[in-house]
Order: structure tokens, then sequence, then C-alpha cells
């Protein structure tokens, strides 16, 4: 049973109106632009009643926003694995996660988004093989550059000096800044103020303008915010994962304070999710236990926790990347590309399929298409954290050359070894206290 009952869209009907528009004023017809006017009042009229319609009531109360309200619906767990820091392994599986999430980011980047058949035929036209087991040899638009900072073919291993810049991997950056500038017990409030010193975008969300405009940040993600089940606070989850390990309620809680920012609802079960997800993994060695612990952080009734647990039990019969993505495309019909729900799916098979093989986890992943990239490093980051550095083919990260570069306010990029040692800093914070 689909999560979601899509209605049947406007698809298209903007450009139609504006093409005849256009061929009606080209043919000197009259009143053009009084018939546009009026079209476009009815539209703002139709689109404030949608707009006002009321939430299902039980949906709502089975889905609550409020940290204390998300808690009183959590089933049974495990809250926290680790009551000390093993250094050494947590160092070890750390920089497993980052490198695994740099690597399948990158690997995803210049293809996200692509639906399976354009990425067989690019791989066919380079002679890569499909589903990956490297980076692509070449960079569709190779001249053009991602958020202004790396070029597209900085992504494929010729030219490769560094992990590229994406914005799936400055939130891992930001969230680590947020952390050493305002401590554990950083608030809402402070993650606006680090989205305003450091992002100069944002382009996960719509939500950056609305902060930007003034608008308080505990407020941001319900003002004019359409995306807000989105899967921005997945991607930006991995630092509350990397800074709690082995401590699955505090990692959910440091996320559901990042989310809150941009998200509601499911949006925040994402980044709570896969952050509990991260950090549990780093203490039991296994993703796929690591993936039923993580949703003992969310409401026991929510939308993704239904969803996560469905992917979970089908993972069985989900052999490759095209069986996931048909059952992802079966179930989830008009659900957009980015968003929570099906994003999350795709990450859980990823992981099954691949098993203790991180090429196969994250090259099948990138594979399913839908939100690739980020997906990719999500599964390569829950990966990492559970098997360690060693797990990691060494062709994956032989160009990052101990440096990520970054689109964040006056750093041009980390030193990798330096996220590593100051990640187990504020991990040392949080068992020490």
């Amino acid at each position: 049973m689909a999560p979601y009952n899509y209605p049947e869209y406007l698809d298209g009907i903007e450009r139609q109106i504006n093409h005849w528009a256009q061929l009606k004023a080209e043919t000197g017809a009259p009143g053009v632009a009084d018939k546009v006017a009026e079209i476009k009042a009815v539209f703002a009229e139709k689109l404030a009643e949608l707009r006002a319609l009321p939430d299902d009531p039980a949906m709502r109360a089975a889905e609550p926003d409020d940290l204390p309200g998300i808690r009183a619906l959590r089933p049974a767990g495990q809250r926290r694995y680790w009551t000390e820091l093993p250094e050494a392994t947590y160092r070890d599986r750390l920089a497993g996660a980052w490198l695994g999430r740099c690597a399948g980011n990158v690997l995803g980047s210049i293809v996200e988004l692509w639906d399976i058949d354009k990425m067989e035929r690019w791989a066919d036209y380079l002679g890569d093989q499909f589903p990956p087991v490297d980076y692509w040899k070449e960079a569709e638009r190779p001249f053009e550059f991602k958020y202004e900072t790396s070029r597209r073919d900085a992504f494929t291993p010729a030219k490769m000096d560094g992990v590229p810049t994406d914005d799936d991997l400055i939130y891992t950056q930001v969230g680590l800044l947020i952390l050493e500038d305002y401590g554990l017990d950083f608030s809402i409030d402070d993650v606006g103020a680090a989205w305003l010193k450091y992002l100069p975008v944002s382009p996960a969300s719509p939500v950056l303008g609305n902060l930007q405009a003034g608008v308080p940040a505990t407020k941001m993600a319900g003002v004019d915010n359409p995306t807000m089940f989105w899967i921005i606070g997945d991607i930006a989850c991995d630092p509350w994962g990397y800074a709690a390990p082995g401590y699955p309620e505090l990692a959910a809680e440091f996320a559901w304070r990042g989310a809150y920012v941009s998200s509601r609802r499911n949006g925040i079960y994402g980044g709570m999710y896969f952050a509990a997800v991260i950090s549990a993994a780093f203490a039991l060695g296994d993703p796929l236990a690591a993936l039923e612990a993580g949703l003992s952080e969310i409401p026991a009734d929510c939308v993704l926790a239904r969803e996560a647990r469905w992917a979970l039990d089908a993972a069985d019969g989900i052999k490759d990347y095209r069986q996931a993505r048909a059952a992802a495309d079966e179930r989830y019909t008009g659900m957009h590309p980015v968003h929570t729900i099906n994003n999350a799916a795709l990450t859980i098979w990823g992981l099954a399929i691949g098993g203790d093989d991180f090429s196969k986890v994250i090259g099948q992943t990138v594979a399913m298409g839908l939100d690739n990239d980020c997906t990719a490093a999500t599964a390569g980051s829950i990966f990492g954290a559970a098997y360690g550095k060693d797990a990691i083919p060494a062709h994956w990260t032989r160009n990052f050359n101990n440096k990520a570069h970054s689109y964040i306010k006056g750093i041009d990029s980390f030193a990798i070894d330096d996220m590593i040692d100051r990640f187990t800093a504020q991990a040392q914070n949080v068992h020490a206290g």
C-alpha cells in the first residue's frame, strides 16, 4: 500500500498557458494581458485554498514535530551502546564513515537524478562498467561548476584533487562547525545562525531565504515551504551520528535540532533516523542491524518508520538496482525524486544488496537513480561507520589527497585528518558527559 494518495498533477499547464499567450500576442489577438492576469488571479485564489486544506488529524497526531512528542511515540529500543569511547575503534570507523560518505557522494554527484537508462547509455559510451565500480571516466558538461567551486570534471579520477564540493558534504562540515561554535547544547537558533554565517546557498531547501528575510530559525521551515518532507534532514544528519557514536538517542536529538530549521514531520524523522543509524553502526558493526536500531528513535507509526520497515522486510527479494527502482516506482508513484521516503528505501536496499562490499553498495545505490548522490553518500557513511576505513578499497580515496573542498564562506577546504581529529574531540566530550 502506497504511503500517500497523490492526485493527478497539473503537469505542463503553466507551460501551455505561456505558449498560448505568446502565440496569441504574436497573432495580434486582443486582451491577452488581461486574460493572463485573470488566470494568475484564479491560480492564486485556488493555491490559497489548497494550502488551507486541513491535515488529517490522525496522521498529524502520529507525527509530532516537538522532541518530547516524538520521544513519547518511539518504540522500545536501546538508547545507548557505548558509555565510554573506544577511541581506536571509533577513529577507524569515523574515517571509514567520512571517506565512505565522500566516495558515495562523488560517484553520484555528476549523475544526480539521472534515470537508469541514461546512466547505462553514459557508461556504455565511456566504456565504464555499470553499475559503476569506480568513478565515471568523464563528466557530462565537464566545464560547468557545481556550487561555483568545483568543475564537474573534478569528479573524475583524471581531474580529481581532493573531494569536490557538494551540498551533501557541506552540511557535514557545517555540522562540525556548529558543534565547535556553540557546544553540545547548541540550539535550533544556533543552527540558523550558523546557516547565515557559513552558507551562501542552501540548494536542498528554500528556507535559507526565509532565514535571510528575518524569519526565526524555529519557524522558518513552516513558512511557504512545500518541501518540508524532502531529503535535507537526511543529508545533513551525518555530523550528529559522528559526534555521538554508540549513542543513537543523542545523535537523533542533535539531528532533531539540526533538521528543525528546514523540515517537519517525516523530513525531521529522516535526519533523526539516519543519524541514529550511523551512531548505532559504530557500535554494532553491522549496517542492517543499525538500520533496525535506528527505528527506535522515531515515532513508531510515522510514514518513514512504516516505509523503512517495509523496505527492510522486502530487502531479501531485492537483488539489484533495477528491482530496487522498480519497487520504489511502483510504491511511490507521484513522489518527488528528492523526497525523504523513497530515497530512504533505496538507501536501505543499497546496503542490503551490497553487504560487506563497499563498491557494490555505492555502485548499486547510484545505479538506482532518484537522488542518488544523497543515497550513496548516506549508504557509504553507514557502511564506513560499521566496517571501518580498511573496508573501503583504495581507488575510491586515492585522489582525495587529505582535503575536502568547501563552498562555506571563508573556508576553501578541510583537511580530512583534521576533521577526524575534530569530530573525535566532540565524541570525547559526549562520552565524558
